[in-house]
């Protein structure tokens, strides 16, 4: 079994998921417009430039998302991303990305748990906790 985060967006699932490409080292294996599905006749015109699905693959991990229609589109709450790494250093460098024009909930620091630890929300609306765990 394989649980994945998927993503939804107002408009902003294109910008966002080439963003996480560069930000977490991964690569963009499907983007996927509304234009091109077979559902593009019952598409309403604003939205047929919009990603109607996106995956990324980073390591063995999966990151998908789309851009909902806006009567479905609601702001992320109540969950957290969590992205693991064993590098303080690397730990730092995506949250400082991540965090760029975002709302930092928690700065980056060292807690009873982890080297390092934080948490924001990136400019996108989407929430994220950075950790590096101790061994």
């Amino acid at each position: 079994m394989r649980i994945n985060a998927y993503l939804s967006f107002n408009g902003a699932c294109e910008e966002a998921f080439r963003f996480y490409e560069k930000c977490f080292g991964g690569k963009i294996v499907a983007m996927m417009r509304y234009e091109d599905s077979p559902m593009v006749e019952k598409t309403a015109p604003d939205m047929l430039k919009r990603i109607i699905h996106a995956r990324l693959e980073v390591g063995e991990n999966t990151i998908m998302g789309g851009d909902s229609p806006p009567h479905y589109y609601s702001k992320p709450a109540g969950y957290c991303n969590s992205i693991t790494v064993n590098d303080p250093k690397e730990a730092e460098r995506i949250f400082a990305a991540l965090g760029e024009n975002g709302d930092i909930q928690m700065s980056m620091q060292e807690t009873f748990w982890a080297h390092r630890f934080g948490m924001l929300i990136d400019k996108y609306g989407t929430p994220w906790m950075v950790n590096c765990e101790r061994e």
